[in-house]
C-alpha cells in the first residue's frame, strides 16, 4: 500500500495481564478490543476461554480501567477471539460503507505491541483466522519520529507525544487514552506537518522459504536461538510461534545433531533488529504444551546452520512453493525410478502424491567420493501430497524400511554440509613441535586396573541384562560407573566399561564371568561375553574416541589387558601411518616427535620397552559413551545419558 487511505482507525488493545511496553510478553489473552473512526468509540469486551473466576475479572476490570477509560459509545461482549475479531471487522466495514465516500481502511495503533504482540500471537496459537486489515497498520510513532526525528522511538509513547504537540497547537488534553491517539493523528495531517500516512507497517501473512549463501552477511542484531521444540516441528511451525513478526526469506532453520537428528533447537532471522528484539519477549511461549526458550544468537551461528554453497542444491531449492520431504535408510543402491515408485499410488492407497517435477525433485545426498549415504530429499507440489507420502513413512523399498520426515530448506543446506565438508580420511599435518605438552600423553602401563571391559555384548543388550550378567559383582560398581560405548551413528558398538570399586574384585569378577553367556531381554540370541580387567586412562581413552592398537594388544596380552580393537572389515592404520592425538585436537605424527623432542618423553617409555600406541578413531572427538547410575533397591535402573559433542 503506497496511495494513502481514505479511513484511518485508531486500534487499542489490553489483555489481562502486563500493559504498557510488556504487553503481549507474558501470554496473557486478549480481554479488550477499542476503536474509533469518525469520532464514535467502539469497545469489544471478550470472555476468556478460562474460567470466569472473580480474581480474573478483578485483573481484567483493573486492565480496562486503568489503562483505556475508553469512554466508547458502544460497548459490545463477544464470546470468545474468533467471534470479538469477526464482530470488529463487520461492524468497521457497515460503519465506512454507512458513509457512502471511500472504502479502503487502515488500523493506527501505539506502537508495534497491539497488533504483532497481541492479536496475532493470539490467533495463531488458537487456529483464528485474522481479517486482512490486521496485516497492515500505522504506528503513530514513526509517523510522529519523522517530524520530531530527535525523539527517541523505544521511549516515546502518547503522552509524550501529545505533549510535544499540545505546545504547538495549544489544544486541550483529550479525556481518554483513544481520544488522545485520534488527536495526535489529527495534528499529523493538519498544517504546518500535512503528514501523509502512505507507508504502513506489513504484517506476513505466510513463512517463505529460501536458500541462503555462505557469502551471504547476517546482522548480528537480527538473529534468535528457539529452544525447546518438539522433535516433529517444522518451519512452518516456527513462524506460526513467531506470527506477528517478520522473518527473512528462509529465515528458520532447525538444528542438528551429531547423528543428523533435529536436536529441538533453531535459528532463525528476522528482517529487522526491531522484529528481533519483540521475538525475544516471547521468551519462555508455549508451542503446544512445551515452553520455548528465546535467546540472542549471531549472524554466523545462523549462516553455519542455514549457509550453503553448492548449486545442486540451490537450483533443487529454487522452485517456489515445495514442500520437501526428507528420506532416511535409502538401500545405498536406490534409484530415483525406485524413489519414483515408492512414492506411486498403490492399489490400497488411493490418495496420490506425485514428486514435483519428477527426477529432478529428487536429491541424493552423497559423500565427496561419491558414495550415497542413505538419506535423499523429496519435493511436493503442496501440502496436501506432502502429507500423503508421510503416510508411507516406515514402508519398505528394497529391503529396508524408510523414514519419513517434513523438512526444510536449511535442514537441506545442513544435511548437505555435514556430508560434504567432513574428509573421508583424516589427514595429518606436519608436525608441531611448539604444541607437545611436557608431560607423556600415554598413559603409564603400570597403572592399577580396577575397571572391567565387556566386550561382544549382544547390541540388542540393555543396562537391566548388564547388572544381571555381573550378579554378585554389582554391588562393587561404583556411582555413574557403567559406560556403554556408541558408535558414531548414536548405536550401541557391543563393547562395555564398568569401573569397579577395587583391582581385586575387577580381577576376581574377570576371572569368573569371562566368556559366561549374557541374554538379552529385548532380543532372541545369546553371546558369550568378554570380560578383561584394564585401568582407568586405557578406559577414558576409548570412551573419548581413540582406541588401541593392535601392537598394544599382542605386547600386552601377556599382562592381561585383552584391550584389542573391536573387528572391523578393512585393515586399521598403525600408529605411524596416522599419527597420534594430541592436546587441543591436534594432529601430532608420532615418529616426528619423539624423534625432534626426545627430552619432552624422558619420562614416557620408548618403543622398546613397548610403550602403548594409540591412533584416533576419527578427526573428531566424540564423547561416546552412555553413563549409568546402578540402584540395587529396584530392578529398573534409571540412567542419564551424555550428550554427543563436536
Amino acid at each position: 500500500m503506497t496511495a494513502q487511505v481514505d479511513y484511518l482507525v485508531v486500534v487499542f488493545t489490553a489483555t489481562s495481564g502486563a500493559s504498557g511496553e510488556l504487553l503481549g510478553s507474558d501470554e496473557k489473552e486478549l480481554v479488550q478490543l477499542v476503536w474509533q473512526l469518525l469520532g464514535k468509540v467502539n469497545e469489544l469486551l471478550i470472555k476468556s476461554d478460562l474460567d470466569d473466576t472473580e480474581e480474573k475479572e478483578d485483573v481484567e476490570e483493573e486492565s480496562v480501567t486503568d489503562e483505556s477509560n475508553s469512554g466508547a459509545d458502544c460497548v459490545t461482549l463477544a464470546e470468545n477471539l474468533e467471534a470479538a475479531l469477526n464482530l470488529f471487522h463487520l461492524q468497521l466495514t457497515n460503519e465506512v460503507n454507512s458513509t457512502g465516500t471511500g472504502t479502503s481502511v487502515c488500523l493506527c495503533a501505539d506502537g508495534q505491541l497491539h497488533i504483532r504482540q497481541v492479536i496475532h500471537p493470539e490467533a495463531a496459537s488458537k487456529s483464528i483466522l485474522v481479517p486482512d486489515c490486521f496485516y497492515s497498520f500505522y504506528d503513530i510513532r514513526k509517523e510522529f519520529k519523522t517530524h520530531f526525528p530527535a525523539s527517541d522511538l523505544k521511549a516515546l509513547n502518547v503522552h509524550i507525544m501529545a505533549e510535544c504537540i499540545l505546545a504547538v497547537f495549544l489544544l486541550l488534553e483529550s479525556p481518554n487514552f483513544l481520544q488522545t491517539m485520534a488527536s495526535i493523528v489529527l495534528a499529523l495531517l493538519s498544517d504546518p506537518f500535512c503528514h501523509a500516512f502512505s507507508n504502513p507497517e506489513k504484517v506476513h501473512d505466510k513463512f517463505e522459504s529460501g536458500t541462503c549463501s555462505k557469502m551471504e552477511k547476517v546482522s548480528d542484531n537480527t538473529v534468535i536461538r528457539a529452544r525447546g521444540l518438539p522433535w516433529q516441528s517444522s518451519d512452518q511451525d516456527i513462524a506460526r510461534f513467531f506470527r506477528g513478526l517478520n522473518i527473512a526469506k528462509g529465515g528458520a532453520a532447525l538444528c542438528l545433531n551429531a547423528q543428523g537428528r533435529r536436536n529441538g533447537e533453531a535459528l532463525v532471522r528476522f528482517v529487522s533488529e526491531e522484529h528481533r528484539d519483540l521475538a525475544l519477549q516471547r521468551h519462555k511461549h508455549h508451542m503446544g504444551n512445551r515452553y520455548i526458550e528465546v535467546y540472542k544468537a549471531t549472524g554466523d551461528d545462523f549462516l553455519k546452520i542455514a549457509g550453503g554453497t553448492s548449486s545442486e542444491v540451490a537450483i533443487f531449492l529454487s522452485r517456489d512453493d515445495q514442500i520437501i520431504v526428507r528420506m532416511r535408510g535409502l538401500p545405498f543402491t536406490a534409484t530415483h525410478e525406485q524413489v519414483l515408485a515408492f512414492f506411486s499410488p498403490t492399489d490400497g492407497l488411493k490418495e496420490t502424491c506425485p514428486v514435483s517435477g519428477g527426477r529432478d525433485g529428487i536429491l541424493f545426498v552423497r559423500y565427496p567420493d561419491g558414495r550415497p549415504t542413505g538419506d535423499a530429499f523429496v519435493l511436493f507440489a503442496c501440502e496436501e501430497h506432502a502429507q500423503s507420502a508421510l503416510k508411507k513413512h516406515k514402508e519398505i523399498l528394497g529391503r529396508r524400511y524408510i523414514e519419513l520426515f517434513k523438512s526444510t530448506a536449511a535442514e537441506v543446506q545442513q544435511v548437505l554440509n555435514r556430508y560434504s565438508s567432513a574428509p573421508l580420511i583424516p589427514v595429518a599435518p606436519a608436525p608441531l613441535v611448539s604444541v607437545l605438552p611436557s608431560m607423556p600423553l600415554l598413559p603409564p602401563p603400570g597403572t592399577m586396573r580396577d575397571c572391567l571391559r565387556l566386550r561382544g555384548l549382544p547390541y540388542t543388550a540393555s543396562i537391566d541384562d548388564i547388572l544381571s550378567f555381573l550378579g554378585e559383582f554389582l554391588h562393587d560398581i561404583r556411582p555413574h560407573g557403567v559406560h556403554m560405548v556408541l558408535n558414531q551413528q548414536g548405536r550401541p558398538s557391543g563393547d562395555c566399561f564398568i569401573q569397579m570399586t577395587s583391582a581385586e574384585r575387577a580381577l576376581m569378577a574377570a576371572q569368573r564371568l569371562h566368556k559366561q553367556v549374557m541374554s538379552s531381554q529385548r532380543g532372541v540370541h545369546s553371546r558369550y561375553v568378554e570380560v578383561f580387567p584394564c585401568s582407568a586412562e586405557e578406559m577414558g581413552l576409548v570412551l573419548m574416541g581413540g582406541s588401541l592398537s593392535h601392537t598394544h594388544t599382542q605386547t600386552q596380552r601377556s599382562r592381561g589387558t585383552g584391550l584389542s580393537p573391536p573387528p572391523c572389515k578393512s585393515r586399521r592404520k598403525c600408529c605411524w601411518e596416522l599419527g597420534c592425538f594430541g592436546l587441543q585436537g591436534r594432529w601430532v605424527s608420532a615418529i616426528g616427535a619423539v624423534s625432534s623432542v626426545p627430552s619432552l618423553w624422558s619420562n614416557a617409555p620408548g618403543p622398546s620397552a613397548h610403550a602403548p600406541a594409540y591412533y584416533p578413531a576419527s578427526a573428531q572427538l566424540y564423547m561416546n559413551y552412555t553413563a549409568y547410575y546402578p540402584r540395587y533397591d529396584a530392578p529398573y535402573i534409571h540412567s542419564d545419558t551424555c550428550s554427543s559433542c563436536l
